[in-house]
C-alpha cells in the first residue's frame, strides 16, 4: 500500500477503463458517480474512511460504466488491484470485512435512490453534508454550489436556495467555496431518515 495525497477533483477511475488501483480513504472523501449521455453526472454513493473505492475490482470486475472522483481533499492508501485480488482470493479478514462493507454500500446506494425521488432538496442537502462531515477531517471542507448541485443531481439555483436556508438557520457557514458545519444536531433534525438508516447500517455491519 502507498499513502497518497489526493486534491479535490482527482479522478480515481473512469468509465470502462481498467481498474488498476483501489483506494482506502484515511481522511478524505470520494464520490461514486453515474453519467448520462447528455453529460450530467449524479452521485450515487459517498466513500470515506469506512470503506474502499474500487469495490467492483474485489468482485473480479475489470471496469465499470461509472466514475469516481475525490470530493474532499485528503489522504488515502492506494493498493494495486492485482494485489487486492491475490490477498482476498483465499478468504481471510480483509475478504470478510469487504463483503460486509459491500452490503453497507448497497444500502447507501438504494437509500439514496429513494431519497432523491421522495425528499425535498433541503433534506437531501442536509443528508449529504452530514455524510461528508462524518468522513471529512474536521468541521470545514471545500465545497462549491456547482459541485454540490452535481452531487445532488439538481440545478445550481436549487442548491443555492437550500444552502441559504441552512445558513440562515445558523446550521452551516458558507463562504468562498468552503462549508463549515456549525450545528450538527440541527442538521440531523432537518435531514430525512435516510442519513440515519445508512449510518446505523454501517455501524451494525462494521461495528
Amino acid at each position: 500500500m502507498k499513502l497518497v495525497e489526493l486534491p479535490l477533483g482527482t479522478s480515481l477511475y473512469e468509465p470502462y477503463v481498467p481498474l488498476e488501483h483501489v483506494y482506502f480513504p484515511e481522511d478524505g472523501v470520494a464520490s461514486l458517480l453515474t453519467q448520462l449521455d447528455d453529460g450530467i453526472e449524479t452521485e450515487v454513493a459517498t466513500v470515506g474512511r469506512e470503506g474502499m473505492v474500487g469495490l467492483p475490482a474485489f468482485f473480479g470486475v475489470e471496469s465499470v460504466p461509472g466514475r469516481a472522483i475525490w470530493q474532499v481533499s485528503g489522504k488515502a492508501l492506494m493498493l494495486p488491484t492485482k494485489v487486492l485480488r491475490r490477498e482476498t482470493r483465499q478468504g481471510g479478514a480483509l475478504n470478510d470485512v469487504l463483503r460486509l462493507y459491500a452490503q453497507g454500500l448497497f444500502t447507501q446506494i438504494s437509500q439514496s435512490a429513494s431519497c432523491n425521488r421522495r425528499h425535498e432538496i433541503v433534506q437531501r442537502c442536509s443528508r449529504w453534508l452530514l455524510m461528508t462531515h462524518d468522513r471529512a477531517n474536521g468541521d470545514e471542507f471545500e465545497l462549491t454550489h456547482q459541485f454540490l448541485s452535481k452531487m445532488l443531481g439538481v440545478r445550481r439555483a436549487g442548491v443555492s436556495v437550500a444552502a441559504g436556508i441552512l445558513q440562515k438557520a445558523d446550521l452551516i457557514k458558507y463562504s468562498r467555496g468552503r462549508i463549515t458545519i456549525l450545528d450538527r444536531e440541527g442538521l440531523e433534525a432537518i435531514s430525512c431518515e435516510c442519513y440515519r438508516i445508512v449510518r446505523e447500517e454501517f455501524d451494525r455491519l462494521l461495528q
